[in-house]
């Protein structure tokens, strides 16, 4: 089959992150998605992640020695001269452009390596860290660690060839913050086909969920900027209105003690579950179509990826359009924007999942609109930016 692929030129991309797989967030969701179909393009990615006490193997993956970091516990921070090492050797072995893909180590590490052997480096600031670094650093003033996370990622974009943002949301609040490094909006795809096919009565039967009982979802990081709380304030109005609902919460986080006491004590025991890390080759799509609505309450999100794996499943989406998620829900295609009070949010969430036609209808829009966020489009659309990158600085 001739694509544009057979006709271009070959590139070795080297990238670089601070994190990966087995830890679980939209960054390593990312970077697997794009190098699953990179490769289809021409580009041959190899990719820098640091290691974990926890085994995860990935091809063309290496592991650089790092330290638990003190106040984030699912994260790690590589130790800089093995990372410099690692980087440097291969890219000594042959590289056309170095793409970063977190503002720590791998930034620094990444720069240098690009600078030190003359070619392009570009990043994908995927994290909107000015709202994300008050959770975790709670004794530092607010203001003060939010005008410092402008400053830095201003800094750090200002010196790259390119910066990736994953939404207009994310333009938008670069260019506020004096970025003016070329900045390309190229949303992260999903792969439709691996959501499309969940077996729901397995899922149910497996979490003892009956049958008929209707069922919201969310799937994420428990963490507090997911705005999980917010969720389980408007159940607290939502099962007054219909009392078998159900959320259920896919995922794991700092947050778990917290939101699992908040449920206890608004009296929603029977109304929440808890099922933790799903995998997702097989769990994870089945708990989609085990659901009848997705609710997102998250006002931090640099694109929402959950969103569209959600839609991919057929799975109709409640959610609020901030940051992010506007790219995603403004075309109000298989979803209804929710609005931002947890009282409204419930009373809404309660007359959609009464809605079976509007349900059916959400669904059946929800899976030709998620075709549009196909992952190999996307991908065909990053090695067009690494290849003008490569070609500029020739």
């Amino acid at each position: 089959m001739n694509t544009p692929a057979h006709h271009a030129r070959f590139l070795r991309v080297l990238m670089i992150t601070d994190v990966y797989f087995p830890r679980i967030n939209g960054v390593s969701t990312s970077i697997e998605t794009f190098r699953a179909d990179l490769a289809a393009e021409g580009i041959q990615v190899r990719l820098i992640a640091p290691d974990y006490p926890e085994r995860h193997n990935a091809p063309a993956t290496w592991r650089v020695s790092s330290r638990r970091v003190p106040f984030d516990p699912e994260d790690r921070l590589m130790h800089w001269r093995a990372l410099n090492h690692t980087a440097h050797r291969l890219a000594t072995e042959g590289i056309d452009l170095v793409h970063v893909q977190t503002p720590f180590a791998a930034h620094y590490a990444g720069l240098r390596t690009a600078r030190r052997h003359q070619v392009p480096v570009l990043a994908t600031y995927h994290t909107h860290f000015e709202e994300y670094i008050a959770h975790y650093l709670p004794a530092l003033p607010r203001q003060w660690l939010k005008a410092a996370a402008r400053k830095i990622a201003a800094s750090q974009c200002n010196g790259l060839d390119a910066v990736v943002v994953p939404s207009s949301a994310m333009h938008e609040t670069l260019t506020g913050y004096g970025v003016t490094a070329p900045l390309h909006v190229l949303p992260t795809g999903i792969p439709v086909r691996n959501f499309a096919a969940g077996n729901g009565v397995l899922f149910r039967k497996r979490h003892g969920i009956a049958a008929g009982r209707p069922v919201a979802l969310f799937v994420g990081r428990v963490a507090f900027e997911k705005s999980i709380d917010f969720l389980i304030e408007a159940m607290v109005t939502a099962v007054r209105h219909c009392p078998e609902l159900l959320l259920v919460v896919a995922g794991e986080g700092p947050a778990m003690p917290t939101l699992r006491r908040q449920a206890e004590q608004a009296g929603l025991g029977d109304s929440i579950r808890f099922v933790g890390y799903l995998d997702r080759v097989q769990e994870l799509p089945d708990c989609y179509a085990a659901a009848d609505v997705f609710a997102f309450a998250s006002r931090t999100e640099t694109q929402g990826l959950v969103l569209l794996e959600a839609m991919a499943a057929g799975l109709p989406v409640f959610a609020l359009a901030a940051m992010g998620t506007r790219d995603i829900l403004d075309a109000q295609r298989g979803a209804v924007i929710a609005p931002d009070d947890p009282v409204a949010f419930g009373n809404g969430l309660a007359t959609l999942i009464g809605n079976r036609y509007q349900l059916d209808t959400l669904s059946a829009e929800a899976r030709d609109y998620a075709l549009e966020w196909a992952a190999p489009l996307r991908a065909r659309q990053l090695a067009g930016l690494y290849r003008a990158l490569v070609t500029s600085a020739a």
